[in-house]
C-alpha cells in the first residue's frame, strides 16, 4: 500500500508566507534607508566644498578691491603734491666782482690783553690784625686787644658741661619719676636729654 503524507494545514502556509514577505520587505527598507544615508553625505560634503569655494573667491575680490582702491588713492595724492622748483642763481655781473676785489680790507681789532692777577689790587691779609702796635694772630688775642673779656671769659664751656649735665640729670630724675612713674628709665632720660638742649644750666647754651 502507498505511504500516506499528512495534510499542511492552510493557514499555517498562509502564515509562513506572511512572514517571509514581511522579512523582505524589511530587508528591502533597511537597504534603501543605508542608500539614502550615503547619498545624503555625498551631497553635505559637496556642498561644503561649494560653499568653502565660494568663500574664497569672496576674499580673493576683496583683495583685489582694496589694492585697487589704495592704488587710486596713492595717484590722487601723488597728483595733488606740487613739485616746487629750486630757486634760479644769483647772477654776479664782472662789474660786481671787481668792485668787491678793490674794497680796502677792514683793520682788524686790537686783541684786549688777558688780565692776570697782577693786575688785580693787593689786598690786607685778615688773618693777622694790628691795632695800636699790638699784633693779633688768634680770635683770643683779638678779643683781648679789643678790650673783651680775659679772665672771666668761659673759654672752654664743653670742659664744664659733663659735670653739669650729670648734676641736671640727678636732679630732674627724682622729679620725672614722681611725675611719670610708669615710664622706663630710658625714657625717662630721654626726656631729661631733651630738656637739657635747651636749658640756662647747660653751659653751650651760655656762649
Amino acid at each position: 500500500m502507498p505511504k500516506k503524507f499528512p495534510t499542511e494545514n492552510s493557514k499555517a502556509v498562509a502564515a509562513r508566507e506572511r512572514k517571509k514577505i514581511a522579512q523582505e520587505q524589511e530587508t528591502s527598507k533597511r537597504q534603501k534607508e543605508l542608500e539614502d544615508a550615503k547619498w545624503k553625505d555625498d551631497d553635505k560634503q559637496i556642498l561644503k566644498k561649494q560653499q568653502r569655494k565660494e568663500a574664497d573667491e569672496r576674499k580673493r575680490q576683496e583683495l583685489l578691491q582694496r589694492k585697487a582702491e589704495a592704488k587710486a588713492l596713492l595717484e590722487k595724492e601723488m597728483g595733488s603734491i606740487k613739485v616746487s622748483k629750486p630757486p634760479p642763481p644769483v647772477k654776479v655781473t664782472r662789474a660786481q666782482i671787481q668792485s668787491k676785489k678793490e674794497e680796502p680790507p677792514k683793520p682788524k681789532e686790537v686783541a684786549k690783553a688777558t688780565e692776570t692777577h697782577l693786575d688785580a689790587p693787593l689786598q690786607e691779609n685778615l688773618n693777622r690784625v694790628q691795632i695800636d702796635g699790638e699784633e693779633a694772630r688768634t680770635i683770643d688775642e683779638a678779643i683781648e686787644i679789643l678790650g673783651g673779656p680775659t679772665d672771666d671769659y668761659d673759654k672752654h664751656p664743653e670742659k664744664r658741661m659733663k659735670a653739669a649735665y650729670n648734676a641736671f640729670e640727678e636732679k630732674r630724675l627724682k622729679e620725672l619719676k614722681l611725675e611719670h612713674p610708669s615710664l622706663r628709665l630710658s625714657q625717662l632720660k630721654q626726656m631729661i636729654f631733651k630738656e637739657w638742649q635747651k636749658s640756662p644750666e647747660n653751659p653751650l647754651n651760655k656762649v
